[in-house]
């Protein structure tokens, strides 16, 4: 895999490359490990997520509140922040309204158009048709790990 210049990870990045036994984690893993502070960057939105699932996860044992900070903080310090403003969820929900979307795709169309608010040359993700779906303007730029 050749790592672009700048990328965006999704939140299912975060968790694949945190939980060890995610079918994907040996490739979210190197990625994340990939990207220096300069090349990397995160939605806002995604260290909330990140938290939230890490946390409920069915694992046993599970994960702690703790750990899953542990593992916010570590994305806080490796990786550019992206935050949206008011301006910025508007946009997002009245372009998923005009093109028929809704329901949990939100979630994704923030973090796509954080993606887009960054200026990253690739959106990492393992749920490429979402976002693909979402946001047919980063069509080229939508990868997985």
């Amino acid at each position: 895999m050749t790592t672009p210049v700048t990328a965006l990870l999704d939140t299912s990045v975060f968790i694949a490359a945190f939980w060890g036994d995610h079918p994907d984690h040996a490739a979210s893993v190197r990625l994340y490990k990939s990207l220096s502070k300069e090349q990397g960057f995160c939605a806002a939105h995604s260290l909330a997520e990140v938290f939230s699932i890490m946390t409920r996860l069915p694992v046993k044992p599970a994960i702690p509140p703790e750990q899953a900070l542990l593992f916010v903080s570590d994305i806080y310090d490796r990786f550019n922040i992206v935050a949206l403003d008011a301006n910025d969820y508007f946009r997002t929900i009245r372009t998923l309204a005009e093109r028929g979307l809704g329901r949990s795709l939100v979630y994704d169309a923030l973090i796509a158009r954080s993606a887009l608010k960054s200026k990253a040359d690739a959106l990492f993700t393992w749920d490429v048709a979402d976002f693909q779906r979402i946001a047919p303007e980063l069509a080229g730029r939508i990868r997985t790990p």
